[in-house]
């Protein structure tokens, strides 16, 4: 491992300026970061620990604002929270899907998300939920929706010194269902082949979010219009899913290929609709 300084600011503001730096890595639950550091894969000059600023850790709610999820909130206290699990039923069902136990207790949700994997498995519940990021930086403060955050796989519209602090996703409508199902090679420690979460409200609207089979997570926006206010019936389920598979942009790997992809696409995508309806 090469040699870097190491910082535990106070303060977001602290962390702010020292993440500003040339090669500063920031670290929260490090499942990510430790692992490249040592095997060389990533490089820092300096490591900013986030782990002692106050206000940036746990979860919360309430009926206004709909579920905050703090910067160093980790996958299982979103996994084991009854109130996600009531009203945030695909974020927990993505959460289960990420590594291993072990790695639950310690790897942090916005970790996952500005890791920006196109397989992330949390990524695709929380588009289908309309979230939204609260950056800190050193501008001040913004609000950027997750779809919004990503400029292809491993690259986001963070700038040096940004630290995502939270993550907001709104209540959900009285009688909403939601879903996410992974496709992969096996049943756990596995990236997906595939992924597809939807939140669906009934007589109002469908949101259908793609993990996998493109350079970001794809809303399947033309699905989507398809469903808009509909009942979900199977004539209507089967062309949401083939809009799904056209919409798609799926490559070749050491997971699957490009035409096996497509094909998942729209099996996954007509399965969630038809347990949705």
């Amino acid at each position: 491992m090469r040699r870097f300084t190491y910082h535990e600011p106070a303060t977001l503001d602290e962390a702010v300026s020292l993440l500003a730096a040339p090669n500063a890595q920031i670290l929260a639950g490090g499942t990510d970061l430790l692992v490249e550091l040592k095997e060389q894969l990533r490089r820092a000059d300096c490591v900013v620990n986030i782990k002692k600023i106050p206000g940036i850790a746990g979860l919360a709610y309430d009926d206004k604002a709909g579920l905050r999820i703090g910067a160093l909130a980790t996958a299982r206290e979103v996994e084991v929270s009854p109130l996600v699990l009531d009203k945030y039923r695909s974020l927990a069902q993505s959460v289960r899907e990420l590594g291993s136990i072990q790695v639950r207790h310690r790897a942090t949700i916005i970790g996952n998300v500005c890791r920006a994997s196109p397989s992330a498995d949390t990524i695709p519940p929380l588009i289908a939920d309309g979230a939204s990021l609260r950056i800190c930086g050193a501008g001040g403060e913004r609000t950027l929706k997750v779809e919004d955050f990503f400029l292809g796989p491993g690259r986001t519209v963070l700038k040096p010194g940004d630290v995502v602090t939270e993550i907001v996703v709104p209540p959900p409508p009285p009688g909403t269902r939601k879903i996410y199902i992974k496709h992969g090679r096996r049943k756990a420690m596995e990236l997906a082949t595939v992924g597809v979460a939807v939140t669906h409200v009934p007589g109002a609207e469908t949101r259908i979010v793609l993990g996998a089979v493109a350079p970001t997570p794809l809303r399947a926006r033309h699905a989507e219009d398809l469903l808009r206010g509909k009942r979900l019936t199977d004539e209507l389920i089967a062309k949401a899913a083939q809009a799904a598979v056209a919409e798609s942009r799926p490559i070749s790997n050491v997971r699957a290929s490009a035409e096996y992809r497509r094909e998942m696409v729209g099996v996954l995508t007509r399965r969630a609709l038809e347990q949705l309806r």
